[in-house]
């Protein structure tokens, strides 16, 4: 296609800018990744991963191509709170199985947050995920998981998204905390590239991921990262 990865997030910096959004301690750096220090600092934090590359992809020189996906993994501090949020893009035109990978990884991430609300044990979001991968014949990356935010970007609780985990404790009203499953076309495994940062899946399959950042209310959940009713439709395939 012709589009340069690092201009995407030089273009998501420029709308934030633009309208303000990065205020009362939003610095240089933005959202920070806990003790790691992400190597492509701006006004927001903005990963994107193509294809096999299942989280922290360094944005690069690269030309995406017709038929890539790509996530992209979008942290902004604003009024002295984080949020996060991740989405999984095609590229032009890609195949089925990538597109049938996208869909049931979107829906893995819907079917979890219908089950928030106070009561629930934290340990139930990835039988919820787990199941639905399973039954379309796809994996789920253990080695990363969703995790509390707020005024620090990573804290308890930790979100597992695979089945028969050990995730403590219960839901509870006023927490806040993201659910993002990492769905791969192969097997669930991942292995790290030579920056130290950016993994991928461990037999070169394709991965896609999407997040959302939750509040738990009294009745239920709140999407805080939802998109507006006036956004546009990203996803007609699904």
């Amino acid at each position: 296609m012709g589009l340069v990865d690092e201009f995407v997030g030089s273009m998501g910096e420029g709308f934030l800018g633009n309208r303000g959004e990065l205020r009362s301690g939003a610095g240089p750096h933005s959202s920070g990744r806990g003790r790691m220090v992400w190597p492509k600092r701006g006004l927001m934090n903005s990963e994107r991963s193509i294809n096999e590359v299942i989280c922290h992809g360094i944005p690069d020189a690269r030309r995406l191509e017709d038929g890539d996906i790509v996530n992209v993994d979008v942290s902004v501090y604003y009024n002295g709170v984080h949020g996060d949020l991740n989405e999984t893009y095609i590229v032009g035109k890609t195949d089925e199985a990538s597109q049938e990978l996208i869909q049931c990884t979107y829906e893995c991430l819907e079917k979890a947050i219908s089950i928030v609300k106070p009561g629930v044990r934290f340990r139930e979001i990835g039988e919820v995920i787990n199941r639905h991968a399973l039954m379309s014949g796809f994996s789920v990356v253990k080695s990363y998981c969703g995790h509390g935010i707020g005024e620090l970007f990573h804290c308890a609780p930790n979100i597992l998204h695979y089945g028969k985990n050990k995730a403590v404790g219960v839901m509870k009203a006023g927490q806040i905390f993201t659910i993002e499953p990492m769905i791969n076309a192969g097997v669930w495994r991942d292995r790290m590239w030579p920056d130290g940062w950016t993994a991928v899946t461990a037999d070169g399959k394709r991965s896609a991921q999407f997040e959302h950042t939750l509040l738990v209310t009294e009745s239920g959940v709140e999407v805080l990262t939802a998109r507006l009713s006036s956004s546009p439709n990203m996803f007609p395939l699904l």
